[in-house]
């Protein structure tokens, strides 16, 4: 059978198996999620076992510690995926829900129920505990799954997959409601991305590059963000204390996400107070400052920053800096060099914060707060699959809500149209 064969029939499996997936009860959906969670923890040192062998092969390929460590399924890995799955079972179901009826004159009564979105094509690198995260979302919003991930974790997503899929077997669902491509050639990926008449979406999770080739290639509609340029504004009268404890927190609680900050913006009136203080305190973190020429002459330690920094997404312990004259500035530039992923406002002035909430079109804009927030979890959707800089289908953070649409339904008593 052909690579391309291979992946035909995993997702006219897939297609069929959805079939079953968007009527099952929530309780049936949440007893495999739970029988997942124990199997994970049952089987942990033999998942810890295959899981070697990847990293092995991973250090002879030359991949560097922060790829390794997030190729790894440590312990706490482990019991994190588990933990997960139990708390995506506790959530909501929002299959099935009635979002809204209104009655027509004719006494038709009309509303919109949420149904899953079908199948979806979920492409992902390095990381093997985002196969059972992805796995588990997708289930408990009523979808199925084909998931495609990297080569450098295949003997671990294979041994996560075939978890799954005894866990949805032994629940009574079709175990092809999830199911990993189980090949390392890029031309399953290619042969996933047109397969348009069996699969309704494709979500990448990964660098950009891997996004922009899916985004590239795909007859399939593709949720996506190609990078998280995120900016944090520290307004004039900002609580300066507050703004470096923000931007610590933002750039270097975990430098290499996508919700880190990578530009500062400073109002030219609070820039002679706060950048030493804010450079101090990222300087004895171990960032390097790229500044722009106002900001050098209160940073000695400043490099001076280039055109190129301004819409980098770096995934390190470097900063851009710029002092700006004012708000409007600042937005400019943000509308100019983001990414509409995360964007943040130190200020004291409510009618400032909402101008810059309305002004600035990003996926999550926050006032007084970290850059890392934008997240699933953390906005209280209990998990996400990814987070979407596009405003279609869904805009920030993909949670259970996000994987399903809705349908129009109606009822009446035997209305017809003249």
């Amino acid at each position: 059978m052909s690579v391309e064969q291979l992946v035909s029939e995993l997702c006219a499996e897939a297609r069929s198996a959805a079939r079953s997936l968007a009527v099952a009860s929530s309780g049936v959906k949440n007893e495999a999620l739970l029988a997942l969670a124990e199997a994970l923890e049952k089987n942990a040192p033999a998942l810890k076992e295959v899981n070697a062998t990847d990293l092995a092969t991973g250090r002879e390929a030359g991949l560097g510690a922060a790829f390794l460590d997030r190729l790894t399924l440590s312990d706490k890995v482990i019991a994190s995926m588990a933990t997960g799955l139990r708390e995506v079972a506790a959530l909501p179901d929002p299959v099935g829900e009635v979002t809204g009826m209104w009655r027509r004159p004719n006494g038709l009564a009309v509303g919109r129920q949420r149904i899953p979105l079908g199948v979806i094509g979920f492409i992902y690198e390095s990381r093997p505990n985002v196969t059972v995260d992805a796995a588990g979302l997708c289930l408990k919003s009523g979808n199925a799954v084909v998931l495609k991930g990297g080569k450098e974790a295949i003997n671990s997503n294979l041994a996560l997959a075939e978890l799954i899929s005894h866990a949805l077997e032994a629940s009574g669902l079709p175990g092809a409601a999830a199911r990993l491509i189980p090949t390392t050639d890029r031309a399953a990926t290619l042969a996933l991305l047109k397969q348009d008449e069996l699969v309704d979406v494709i979500i990448p999770r990964g660098g950009e590059g891997l996004i922009r080739f899916v985004a590239e290639h795909s007859s399939i509609p593709v949720l996506k963000h190609f990078k998280g340029v995120c900016h944090l504004y520290v307004d004039q009268g900002a609580d300066l204390d507050m703004a470096v404890e923000i931007a610590v927190n933002s750039k270097c609680q975990r430098p290499g996400v996508c919700n880190a900050l990578e530009t500062m913006l400073v109002h030219a009136e609070a820039a002679e107070s706060f950048l030493p203080l804010a450079a101090q305190a990222l300087l004895a973190q171990g960032v390097e400052i790229r500044g722009c020429a106002r900001t050098q002459e209160l940073v000695p330690e400043a490099v001076a920053a280039q055109e190129e920094d301004w819409p980098t997404e770096y995934e390190d312990l470097i900063l851009a800096i710029k002092v700006v004259d004012d708000m409007d500035q600042a937005m400019d530039h943000i509308a100019a060099y983001g990414s509409q992923h995360t964007e943040a406002i130190v200020t004291r002035d409510y009618a400032r914060a909402r101008r810059f909430i309305n002004g600035v079109d990003s996926s999550l804009v926050l006032v007084n707060a970290s850059t890392r927030f934008n997240d699933g979890g953390e906005l209280g959707l209990g998990a996400e699959i990814g987070i979407n800089t596009g405003k279609l289908h869904a805009f920030g953070p993909m949670g259970l809500t996000e994987l399903t649409t809705t349908k129009f339904i109606a009822y009446g008593d035997g209305q017809v149209r003249t």
